[in-house]
Parts: C-alpha cells; structure tokens; sequence
C-alpha cells in the first residue's frame, strides 16, 4: 500500500500539470500512453513487437489518434486507415499460411481500437474543455476510493467472482455513489453544468461504464494469465491497469456533451 501510495503521488505530481497545460505536450504524452498502452495488450498475448502485425497495429493507432482534421491534410478518414489495416492483416494470414490466424487478426484489429479510441477521446476531453477532463477523472477516482472502502467495510456479494473476485455488489455500488457526491460537490464549486438532473444521470451512467472497463480489463488478465497489463507504475502495475476506467467512460462522455451539454 506504501508503495502504491507513493507511486499515486508521484504520478499525479507529473501528470496533472500537464493536463491543466495541455496542447502539444499533453498530446504527446497521450500518445505515449497510448503505446504503451497497446504494447501492453499485444504482449498479453506474446506479440513479438517487431512483427508485420505489431507494426500495423501501432501504426493503425497512431492514425486512430490524429484529429480528423489533421488527416484531411491527406485525404483520409479514420475508417479508410481501418479498412487498409484489416485488409493488410487478413492478407498475411494468407501469405503466414495461417500461422498468423484469422483469431490474431480480430485480436490485434479489436486490441487496437480499443487502445486508440479510448485515449482518442482522452484528447478530445481535454480539448472540450478542462472542466470536463477534471470532472472525468474526478468521477473514476470516486467511484474507485468509494468502491474500495465500501467494499472493504460491507461487501458481501461478489459482483463477478469468475472476472474479479475481490469485487463485491456493495462495493459497486457504494462507488456510484461516492460519484454522485463528488459530482454534486464539483457542480456547487464550478456551477459548470446547466441541468443538475442530466449531471446525476450522466454520473451514474459513467460511473457504471467506468467500472464495467474495470472489469474488462481484469477479464483480459484473467483470460491471458498475467497478474497486471504491465510494471511501469509500481504498485499500480502498467498503464492499461489505471486508464482502463477511463478508456470506456471518455468516450460516452462525448456522447452526452454532444447531446445535451
């Protein structure tokens, strides 16, 4: 716990700063967060980093990353780069003579967009505005301190034991609501959002999928056998293991604040 503390408090102290500058620093970084990120999925399944499929998986997501319009600079969509990866992909099946199966495939392609469109509207949060990037982190650390110590002091019911045993309903739950104060206490001191019933919904709501990336997360550990996505954080494990929430809930944040706010 020490350690993990330590390491919180280290990283925030790096990586807050960059977020409330933000522009082509907090880019980059994204970007290396997102590397990483994937790095760390492909090895999940022992992906040699400097393998054709590697490769066009990391140059897949560093076109996923780019603004839309960045690209139309050269004539390009995001859906055109996706459909030249899945093509690339499924043709070396057919030149690997199925050693690199239609299953690696699915997995680079899915592994990819999973990384690339998460830390995509990791960008475009902060680009909205930092209101909304505070507001996002803020939530996923409520739900997780709430879940954490609720779970801890009435947990009884294991919310999905076969995916992450030590996580309880009670827990879940408490969590959510942990949310919900932090929201209501956040929307007292910025006066930021304009329906406080929509800010309840769409707190609950990403609280929810925040957790559910949670368990996603932990299904893929759990499925490939590791421990954690990676070592780069002591005691937090890598950069999947702290982002996970956040790479589900930023993007459906995105669809509220181009619904109503």
């Amino acid at each position: 716990m020490k350690q993990r503390v330590i390491t919180g408090v280290i990283a925030a102290a790096l990586f807050l700063p960059i977020v409330i500058f933000g522009g082509i620093p907090f880019i980059i970084v994204t970007y290396v967060l997102a590397t990483i990120g994937l790095f760390e999925l492909l090895r999940m399944k022992r992906v040699q980093l400097l393998s054709p499929e590697s490769v066009v998986s990391f140059l897949l997501l560093w076109g996923l990353l780019l603004r839309s319009s960045w690209l139309d600079n050269v004539h390009l969509e995001k859906m055109e780069l996706l459909l030249l990866a899945v093509l690339f992909v499924l043709i070396y099946t057919v030149t690997t003579k199925n050693r690199f199966t239609f299953d690696d495939a699915a997995f680079s392609l899915l592994a990819t967009l999973y990384v690339g469109f998460g830390f995509y509207y990791f960008m475009e949060t902060r680009l909205a505005g930092l209101h909304y990037m505070f507001y996002a982190l803020f939530i996923i650390w409520a739900t997780d301190t709430g879940a954490y110590f609720t779970g801890r002091a009435f947990g009884k019911r294991k919310l999905w034991p076969e995916i992450s045993p030590n996580k309880t309903i009670e827990g879940s739950i408490g969590g959510t609501i942990c949310a919900l104060v932090v929201a209501i206490v956040y929307q007292l001191c910025t006066h930021f959002f304009a329906s406080i019933p929509w800010l309840l919904v769409m707190t609950v709501v990403l609280s929810i999928v925040g957790q559910l990336g949670d368990l996603v997360e932990s299904a893929f550990k759990r499925h490939y056998n590791v421990k954690d996505s990676g070592n780069i954080l002591p005691g937090h494990g890598g950069i999947l293991d702290r982002f996970d929430s956040l790479l589900f809930m930023l993007p459906i944040l995105h669809l509220f604040m181009s619904m109503v706010l």
